[in-house]
Protein backbone atom coordinates (compact mmCIF):
# COMPACT_ATOMS: atom_id res chain seq x y z
CA UNK A 1 0.00 0.00 0.00
CA UNK A 2 1.19 3.55 -0.67
CA UNK A 3 1.72 6.16 2.02
CA UNK A 4 2.98 9.70 1.82
CA UNK A 5 5.13 11.39 4.41
CA UNK A 6 4.48 15.13 4.16
CA UNK A 7 7.11 17.36 5.74
CA UNK A 8 5.35 20.37 7.31
CA UNK A 9 8.01 22.96 8.16
CA UNK A 10 7.53 26.13 10.19
CA UNK A 11 7.36 29.13 7.86
CA UNK A 12 10.65 31.04 7.90
CA UNK A 13 12.70 28.12 9.19
CA UNK A 14 14.76 27.93 6.01
CA UNK A 15 15.64 31.63 6.20
CA UNK A 16 16.71 31.21 9.83
CA UNK A 17 19.35 28.58 8.94
CA UNK A 18 22.81 29.35 7.69
CA UNK A 19 23.64 27.88 4.30
CA UNK A 20 25.84 25.28 5.99
CA UNK A 21 23.01 24.28 8.34
CA UNK A 22 20.59 24.02 5.41
CA UNK A 23 23.00 21.89 3.39
CA UNK A 24 23.58 19.60 6.40
CA UNK A 25 19.81 19.14 6.89
CA UNK A 26 19.36 18.45 3.18
CA UNK A 27 22.14 15.85 3.25
CA UNK A 28 20.43 14.09 6.15
CA UNK A 29 17.29 13.86 4.04
CA UNK A 30 19.26 12.54 1.05
CA UNK A 31 20.84 9.88 3.26
CA UNK A 32 17.39 8.95 4.61
CA UNK A 33 16.04 8.63 1.04
CA UNK A 34 18.98 6.43 0.02
CA UNK A 35 18.32 4.15 3.00
CA UNK A 36 14.62 3.88 2.08
CA UNK A 37 15.58 3.08 -1.50
CA UNK A 38 17.97 0.35 -0.35
CA UNK A 39 15.14 -1.11 1.76
CA UNK A 40 12.81 -1.13 -1.28
CA UNK A 41 10.34 1.28 0.33
CA UNK A 42 10.79 4.56 -1.56
CA UNK A 43 8.68 5.25 -4.66
CA UNK A 44 9.45 8.98 -4.97
CA UNK A 45 10.70 11.94 -2.96
CA UNK A 46 11.17 15.64 -3.58
CA UNK A 47 12.07 18.77 -1.67
CA UNK A 48 9.72 21.63 -2.50
CA UNK A 49 10.63 25.29 -3.01
CA UNK A 50 9.75 27.68 -0.19
CA UNK A 51 6.41 29.45 0.11
CA UNK A 52 8.05 32.54 -1.43
CA UNK A 53 8.01 30.69 -4.76
CA UNK A 54 4.43 29.44 -4.53
CA UNK A 55 0.90 30.42 -5.50
CA UNK A 56 -2.51 29.40 -4.18
CA UNK A 57 -5.36 29.10 -6.66
CA UNK A 58 -9.06 29.00 -5.79
CA UNK A 59 -12.08 29.11 -8.09
CA UNK A 60 -15.37 30.25 -6.57
CA UNK A 61 -18.47 31.00 -8.60
CA UNK A 62 -16.44 30.46 -11.77
CA UNK A 63 -13.94 33.18 -10.84
CA UNK A 64 -10.30 32.27 -10.23
CA UNK A 65 -8.20 33.95 -7.58
CA UNK A 66 -4.43 33.53 -7.50
CA UNK A 67 -2.49 34.56 -4.40
CA UNK A 68 1.29 34.60 -4.64
CA UNK A 69 3.36 33.51 -1.64
CA UNK A 70 4.47 34.05 0.97
CA UNK A 71 1.14 33.51 2.71
CA UNK A 72 0.77 35.71 5.79
CA UNK A 73 -1.77 33.43 7.48
CA UNK A 74 0.35 30.28 7.07
CA UNK A 75 2.21 28.89 10.07
CA UNK A 76 3.59 25.89 8.18
CA UNK A 77 4.50 25.02 4.63
CA UNK A 78 4.88 21.66 2.95
CA UNK A 79 8.62 21.41 2.46
CA UNK A 80 8.72 18.05 0.73
CA UNK A 81 7.46 14.51 0.65
CA UNK A 82 8.39 10.85 0.56
CA UNK A 83 6.10 8.44 -1.28
CA UNK A 84 6.47 4.98 0.24
CA UNK A 85 5.29 1.44 -0.30
CA UNK A 86 4.57 -0.13 3.09
CA UNK A 87 2.63 -3.16 4.27
CA UNK A 88 0.76 -1.24 6.99
CA UNK A 89 0.03 2.23 8.30
CA UNK A 90 2.02 1.33 11.40
CA UNK A 91 5.08 0.60 9.25
CA UNK A 92 4.72 4.02 7.58
CA UNK A 93 4.50 5.70 11.01
CA UNK A 94 7.62 3.83 12.15
CA UNK A 95 9.47 5.12 9.08
CA UNK A 96 8.26 8.67 9.80
CA UNK A 97 9.81 8.35 13.25
CA UNK A 98 13.17 7.65 11.53
CA UNK A 99 12.88 10.72 9.30
CA UNK A 100 15.48 13.38 10.17
CA UNK A 101 12.94 16.14 9.44
CA UNK A 102 10.88 14.96 12.43
CA UNK A 103 13.46 16.77 14.59
CA UNK A 104 12.83 20.19 12.97
CA UNK A 105 9.39 19.80 11.35
CA UNK A 106 6.24 17.72 11.55
CA UNK A 107 6.06 14.56 9.45
CA UNK A 108 2.46 13.77 8.55
CA UNK A 109 1.69 10.21 7.44
CA UNK A 110 -1.16 9.86 4.95
CA UNK A 111 -2.57 6.93 3.05
CA UNK A 112 -4.36 7.32 -0.26
CA UNK A 113 -8.15 7.35 -0.56
CA UNK A 114 -10.80 8.93 -2.80
CA UNK A 115 -11.95 12.44 -1.85
CA UNK A 116 -15.36 11.18 -0.71
CA UNK A 117 -13.76 8.95 1.95
CA UNK A 118 -13.76 10.86 5.23
CA UNK A 119 -12.09 7.99 7.06
CA UNK A 120 -14.97 7.73 9.52
CA UNK A 121 -18.00 6.34 7.71
CA UNK A 122 -17.82 2.88 6.14
CA UNK A 123 -17.89 3.03 2.35
CA UNK A 124 -19.58 0.75 -0.10
CA UNK A 125 -17.05 -1.35 -2.06
CA UNK A 126 -15.77 0.50 -5.14
CA UNK A 127 -13.50 -0.51 -7.95
CA UNK A 128 -10.01 0.96 -7.73
CA UNK A 129 -8.94 3.71 -10.10
CA UNK A 130 -5.35 3.43 -11.28
CA UNK A 131 -3.21 6.48 -10.57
Amino acid sequence: MSYMLLIAEPVGQRRARTEAEGRAAYQQMIDFAEDLTARGLLKATQSLASENQAARVTVRGGKAQVVDGPFAEAKEMIGGYFLLTCQTFEEAVAIARECPAATWATVEVRGFAPCYDDGVRPLAPQTSVAA
